[in-house]
């Protein structure tokens, strides 16, 4: 497995992975923004948004994402490539 070289690569896969989930579990930004809350969050459509594309989220972001899709076990080779 060839891992990414650079952070914008990485920000870049990790923002790709998790868009991608996201459009796999038909589930909207707003859908996403409003079950978020239930850990916590106050996210709204336009801060998923600025996020997924800048590609910069705290791992916590991604994590309440994953638990919010109902991912229990993701692979770093998903993600890396």
């Amino acid at each position: 497995m060839a891992l990414p070289k650079t952070q914008d690569d990485w920000e870049r896969r990790v923002s790709t992975f998790l868009k991608a989930k996201i459009r796999d579990s038909d589930l909207t930004y707003v859908e996403l923004a409003k079950r978020l809350k239930r850990y916590g969050f106050t996210e709204t459509e336009a801060s998923v948004t600025n996020k997924l594309k800048r590609g910069t989220f705290a791992a916590t972001f991604m994590l309440a994402c994953l638990a919010t899709l109902d991912l229990d076990k993701i692979e770093v080779r998903e993600i890396a490539g």
